[in-house]
């Protein structure tokens, strides 16, 4: 594949007077991967958008090996060989993966779309990113994330890129799956393809990219060779300024009370007798590896599962919520954070009031009719409270940067004062700042009295913020960390069911470590 450079110049973007870029160079090459960093709002996504013709600058150039381009839409942009994974799916859940794959380009015979010939392209491409397990006439919608995700992938494969851009698409893949799209990522290097990666996982920037970009406030501050920086120098270009410690400091008191208790809770074949208790004041952590129950043990405490087998007490009385209306009021009051903010948390054409306000409407109404005022004094107690970078609250919430909307859909369930807080992986595809303003809040939180349950995929998240540690196996809690206790080793080597004292002895971390991510 012959070599390909992309170059920017004075590049900038402006939304209703909001700056997203401004004068922005920036330069990418064919064989290597390059990573942009910046925390959310930095400009990372309209800089892609830019690239790949989804957005058109308001001033500036773009050129490809030195000849000017403007792209009037992403197809234009794939048409030169440039293809975007965003962070939003693009897949349709009602058209099969085969359908998904070749929607833009389908094979054809006789004037009409060849469904034997696209049933191969697409076993073809998933067989190349090791998703053979997925069944090319199965509908998007029957597929967890992880594998729509990588269904997206595949369909960015097919396009035959010279430079594929990825935004923040490993932060809903398992562990296997991310080993998949790393390999990928190299093959694609040795190509001569241009990969552009944005993600806030550093170690992943680490081991995979040639070059680091730092974004900050829509400008490009500084580009450099991996190593070249250490990681707190890197953090303090993305932020501007000194970061304080990643974690606040845990209290020092007895366990108290179950607020929450669960015994032998079983769901189909997914949850398989979990006992567990939270008291209030306790941030308790689900660990494990994907999987293991630990997202229907949360659908099941929020009223989504039905069939449940079981018991669980809330504040003393009996019985698990038989729908989420229910879990999040009366005395219940429970509220989850899901695991996809833009299909499962937001109504994304919607404002940022509304989004705010959907689970409160009882407390802003008289009778049938919204009390305007109250109304208003509620979303602005909200935005404040999160610390909310919005224009208006009037505006979609799609407009908002992926933290924005993660808080959205926080403040939205503190706005319904919950007392047990269930948050799926809350912080994916989220940048430092805004993770250590969520640590500060869910600590925050914790102290007033609150109830929280925090699944996590990062295990440094689980040993910083949690008091206890539930490692879940097969459906079930088979280790309670505590303490000192809680540490990576203990957590992998729980979450593959090894004794922790044989694993201490007879292995590294590391190397349980990779295992886990093997599993």
């Amino acid at each position: 594949m012959t070599a390909l450079t992309i170059q920017l110049s004075g590049v900038s973007k402006h939304f209703a007077g909001i700056r997203a870029l401004e004068g922005v160079d920036f330069a990418c090459h064919s064989g290597s991967i390059h990573a942009i960093l910046g925390e959310n709002g930095a400009g990372k996504s309209t800089l892609i958008k830019i690239m790949s013709g989804v957005l058109q600058p308001d001033s500036g150039t773009m050129a490809i090996n030195g000849a000017p381009v403007r792209f009037a839409s992403p197809t234009e942009a794939a048409a030169a060989g440039i293809v975007c994974i965003f962070q939003e799916l693009s897949l349709i859940p009602d058209l099969s993966v085969a359908d998904n794959i070749s929607l833009a380009t389908p094979p054809r015979r006789f004037g009409l779309i060849d469904r034997r010939a696209q049933r191969r392209r697409a076993e073809e491409l998933l067989a190349r990113i090791k998703c053979e397990d997925v069944d090319p006439n199965a509908t998007v919608r029957e597929l967890s994330l992880s594998r729509r995700q990588m269904v997206e992938i595949a369909k960015a494969l097919g396009k035959e890129p010279r430079v594929l851009i990825l935004d923040e698409a490993t932060s809903a893949l398992t562990s296997r799956d991310v080993e998949t799209v790393y390999h990928l990522l190299v093959e694609l290097k040795e190509q001569n393809v241009a990969s552009l990666f944005i993600s806030h996982r550093m170690q992943e920037v680490k081991r995979l990219c040639d070059t680091l970009s730092v974004f900050r406030n829509g400008q490009h501050v500084e580009t450099f060779a991996r190593g070249a920086r250490s990681d707190g120098e890197i953090v303090r270009l993305m932020v501007g300024r000194e970061v304080d410690a990643q974690f606040p400091p845990k209290p020092e008191r007895p366990r108290r009370p179950a607020h929450l208790s669960i015994r032998d809770l079983s769901w189909e074949n997914r949850l398989n007798g979990v006992s567990l208790d939270i008291g209030k004041g306790e941030i308790v952590g689900l660990g494990g590896l994907d999987g293991q129950g630990q997202k229907e043990l949360l659908l099941a405490l929020f009223g989504v599962l039905r069939g449940l087998r079981g018991s669980v007490t809330l504040a003393g009385r009996p019985g698990a919520p038989a729908s989420p209306a229910q879990a999040k009021t009366g005395a219940m009051r429970i509220a989850l954070v899901p695991e996809d903010r833009k299909t499962e948390g937001l109504m994304l054409p919607m404002s940022i009031a509304d989004n705010l306000l959907v689970g409160c409407y009882d407390r802003v109404s008289n009778g049938p009719f919204i009390d305007q005022a109250r109304a208003r004094q509620a979303v602005a107690e909200g935005i404040a409270k999160l610390g909310i970078k919005v224009g208006r609250p009037e505006d979609a919430v799609a407009t908002l940067s992926g933290g924005n909307q993660q808080k959205v859909v926080i403040a939205k369930w503190l706005m319904t004062d919950p007392q047990v807080i269930l948050l799926n992986d809350p912080t994916r595809g989220i940048d430092v700042g805004t993770k250590q303003e969520l640590y500060r809040l869910m600590r925050e939180l914790a102290d007033e009295g609150k109830a929280i349950l925090f699944y996590s995929t990062d295990y440094a998240e689980l040993i910083g913020c949690c008091d206890r540690v539930a490692v879940m196996y097969g459906g079930a809690v088979i280790a309670e960390l505590e303490g000192e206790a809680i540490s990576e080793e203990a957590i992998v080597a729980a979450s593959l069911n090894v004794d922790t004292r044989t694993a201490a002895h007879d292995a590294p971390v590391g190397a349980v470590a990779a295992a886990a991510v093997g599993a």
